[in-house]
């Protein structure tokens, strides 16, 4: 399908729908008008398979107490070993209602109140919310910062590890929000560094499937760096629900290759969640698995041409801001500071350019005058975003 016609068919408006993304502006940015960048959702509708299993099941007419099929689990292990050549034994899978939840249930069953949890900044804010609200010392280490290319500080890594007595390391890979999908050779070296200093690994690998380019950044899971030698240290938190925009129908997986972790994962996870599994979402998820790779790549085209467009733009009227390099996930990390003051970011993107974003703070402190935005939107969103940042940048300069 030529992407015009694709954006034609799955592309939708989704105000008045009770969107958070959409519908809630007023009480997050108490402006109900802005444009929403901010979110990681789509405007685009699922599969069009998806929509006809999810109408099949609901015209059943029950939702009682199910049981994960045995379909499900073979739909997931293909499109593992299909997409990423990661090889999964059905007895490693578990079920979670989100992965964030299932960050929250895992740092307790993995750690004790007080114990170090390291995580790279800046990234997704509710990695810090797991460690906090769970009583457990926050450790960071921020990443290196190159005009948009960003690398992990081994060594600062190591120390803090040593210097906090760090038990546990929460990775995201690909990494939210600067983009990076690491090389194996970042993976070993760091994962190294766990196995050395006796570190367990949390991986959300949410956004393994959005590779922007798979044939310069592939992505690689943490289960299979260096032949799959520090799969017994780590658990790998993922879900079909950023790859098919399915985040509200609440499926998400654990992996867990490792059988004494995985004992002392079901041992105590019921201390944490009594949840279910929702059996529209595996419905979705199953389907998504088995008929979703020609709407994903769709969608993947799309956010290339997101990006790029940003990219050329910027270039042309304001080449001084700074996109990190997009290697992974469909959101892309804007650096500010060459034109707006860190303090004034806020008043210039949401008050002077009318755009709903996640600011850089909310990643880590150190990253005011940093903006993410949200690509994996109609082309038309994108490029009334850009006009409206390159128009309000010139206005400043006048």
């Amino acid at each position: 399908m030529e992407q015009a016609a694709f954006i034609k068919k799955y592309a939708t408006t989704r105000q008045h729908t009770d969107s958070l993304k959409w519908d809630a502006l007023q009480a997050r940015y108490g402006n109900p008008d802005l444009l929403a960048m901010w979110v990681a959702d789509m405007e685009f509708k699922v599969p069009e398979q998806v929509t006809q299993a999810l109408q099949e099941r609901v015209a059943h007419g029950i939702y009682g107490y199910s049981i994960t099929p045995d379909r499900y689990y073979q739909a997931f292990i293909d499109w593992e070993q299909a997409r990423h050549g990661l090889t999964l034994k059905r007895d490693w899978i578990r079920f979670g209602s989100g992965v964030v939840n299932s960050l929250y249930a895992l740092v307790n069953i993995l750690t004790q109140p007080g114990d170090g949890v390291l995580i790279l900044t800046p990234v997704y804010y509710p990695f810090f919310n797991a460690v906090r609200d769970n009583h457990r010392q926050l450790v960071t280490s921020e990443l290196r910062n190159d005009r948009g290319h960003y690398t992990i500080d081994f060594e600062d890594v190591e120390q803090q590890i040593k210097a906090n007595e760090v038990r546990l390391f929460i990775q995201c890979s690909p990494h939210n929000p600067v983009g990076r999908i690491w090389s194996e050779d970042e993976e070993t070296r760091l994962l190294a560094l766990c196995e050395q200093y006796h570190v367990l690994v949390i991986s959300d690998e949410i956004h393994q499937d959005l590779e922007i380019d798979r044939t310069i950044h592939p992505f690689k899971s943490a289960l299979t760096v260096a032949n799959g030698r520090f799969s017994n240290r780590v658990i790998v938190v993922n879900a079909p629900s950023k790859t098919f925009n399915l985040a509200a129908l609440l499926n998400s997986h654990l992996v867990i290759p490792n059988p004494k972790l995985r004992q002392r994962y079901d041992a105590q996870i019921g201390r944490f969640s009594q949840t279910e599994i929702s059996v529209l979402g595996q419905v979705a998820g199953q389907t998504a698995y088995e008929s979703g790779a020609a709407w994903l790549d769709q969608i993947l085209a799309i956010v290339r041409d997101n990006y790029h467009y940003l990219c050329t733009t910027f270039a042309a009227h304001a080449p001084k801001l700074v996109l990190a390099d997009l290697q992974g996930t469909y959101l892309t990390w804007l650096d500010l500071r060459a034109y707006v003051q860190p303090a004034a970011t806020k008043a210039f993107i949401q008050d002077q350019c009318q755009l709903a974003v996640d600011f850089g703070e909310w990643f880590s402190p150190d990253d005011q005058g940093f903006v993410r935005l949200n690509l994996a939107t109609n082309p038309q969103n994108v490029r009334e975003a850009a006009q409206r940042i390159v128009t309000c940048l010139s206005q400043m300069q006048k």
